[in-house]
């Protein structure tokens, strides 16, 4: 019932079991998602809570993706201010937490922001900070995001585009010093 309005407000033992907290979307940054958290509400006991208690926002990143431009513009997109999430403790880095995120997709359909991004190519895989590499966790969710940015990959989705034959041959063409001598010639012929 409690509502953290700071990282280091969450016990160490929530991020260590790994806890899923629910929250409510503010901002989507370059640092991360500002989330502000959503405790579960007993009536009497959430009012008077809300009395006394700061809007502080959460710092979510992420876990196990590095964002491209393009993703983080697709995230902004996609996520709504006051959208609904839930998101899953995997680790603490200063004062942001590294988190699996979910966003309901319907009434019994969520679906996981983390692998989404992968699967759409909008990111690449990364470490998965918080976690010790040896657990079974660990290899558990970077195989998953990994099977994620391999979809994308087949799929030549996002940063995994590969460029048409044509446009292969038109850039190898326009990059050629023959060509581009020849480019600066006929500019000198048309100034004079």
């Amino acid at each position: 019932t409690t509502k953290f309005t700071s990282a280091l407000d969450i016990p160490v033992e929530f991020v260590e079991k790994n806890v899923k907290l629910r929250g409510k979307i503010h901002h989507v940054t370059e640092k991360g998602l500002e989330v502000e958290h959503i405790p579960i509400s007993i009536p009497f006991i959430t009012f008077i809570q809300r009395k006394w208690q700061s809007n502080s926002l959460l710092l979510i990143r992420l876990a196990g993706v590095e964002l491209t431009p393009s993703g983080m513009v697709w995230l902004q997109e996609e996520l709504k201010p006051s959208q609904m999430i839930w998101f899953q403790l995997l680790g603490r880095q200063d004062l942001a937490l590294e988190c699996l995120v979910l966003v309901n997709k319907g009434r019994f359909l969520s679906v996981c922001l983390n692998e989404e991004i992968l699967r759409q190519g909008l990111g690449r895989t990364a470490r998965i900070e918080g976690l010790h590499h040896d657990s079974r966790l660990y290899w558990k969710l970077h195989k998953r995001l990994l099977r994620a940015e391999l979809k994308a990959l087949k799929k030549n989705k996002g940063i995994w585009k590969e460029e048409s034959s044509f446009e292969k041959i038109r850039d190898h063409i326009s990059n050629n010093k023959f060509v581009q001598t020849l480019k600066q010639f006929a500019n000198w012929l048309r100034s004079y």
